[in-house]
Order: C-alpha cells, then sequence, then structure tokens
C-alpha cells in the first residue's frame, strides 16, 4: 500500500550556482557513497548527480510528509546508482520500501519518490 508520494522539480542552474558560491554546498547535500560516486564522472554531469539528489531527497520528503529539517535531514537519505545505473535508496528512515525516478533535461531535473508500506 503506498504510503506517501512526493515530486520536485529544480533547476540545475540554481544548484551550479549554490555550489560555485560555496563548495561546502556538496557536502551539505550528498553523503560519502553519494560523494564517492559522483567523483568518477564529468563536470556536466557532476551538476546533473548532484542536482537530481538534492531533487530527490526534496521528492522524499514531501512523500514522507515532513519537508527537509524537521524528520528527514538531507543526510538521512542516500541515493546510489545500482550495479544497472539506477537510482536506490541504500539509506532513509521510512519503515518500508521507498523508490524514487530521477530524470533531467539540461535545465531542469524532476524526481518523484514513492513510500510503499512492506507487507
Amino acid at each position: 500500500m503506498i504510503a506517501g508520494i512526493g515530486i520536485d522539480v529544480t533547476d540545475i542552474r540554481r544548484v551550479v550556482a549554490a555550489v560555485e558560491r560555496n563548495q561546502h554546498f556538496i557536502q551539505r547535500i550528498l553523503t560519502e557513497d553519494e560523494i564517492k560516486q559522483l567523483a568518477k564522472l564529468s563536470d556536466k554531469r557532476k551538476y546533473e548527480f548532484i542536482s537530481g539528489r538534492f531533487s530527490a531527497k526534496e521528492a522524499y520528503s514531501k512523500a514522507f510528509g515532513s519537508g527537509l529539517g524537521s524528520q528527514v535531514r538531507f543526510h538521512d537519505l542516500c541515493i546510489v546508482n545500482n550495479d544497472e545505473g539506477k537510482p536506490v535508496f541504500t539509506k532513509q528512515p521510512f519503515d518500508g520500501n521507498a523508490f524514487v525516478s530521477i530524470s533531467h533535461t539540461d535545465d531542469i531535473v524532476v524526481t518523484q519518490v514513492i513510500l510503499e508500506n512492506r507487507g
């Protein structure tokens, strides 16, 4: 049974600007495992990756029903690509299944998260 659905749209240029203003932005948003995957990417793909993870974590917080900061923080969530390249949650506070979809153009990224009760 679906427990929550969240969607988010993020302007990639805003994320680029945030990173250029403050390199700490990356460490604030991404976990160590996500940063390891980020290090393997080209410059253009890095910004898509950061934007996608930022957006997916926003979408997760909406599905969770709390928004970011109160019950869910950026580092409470980890999304890495599996061997097939599919993004999957490897860390999340919901006691059930969490599914994520990330898609982008040159300018925007859109993400959706579905939380499903176990059983």
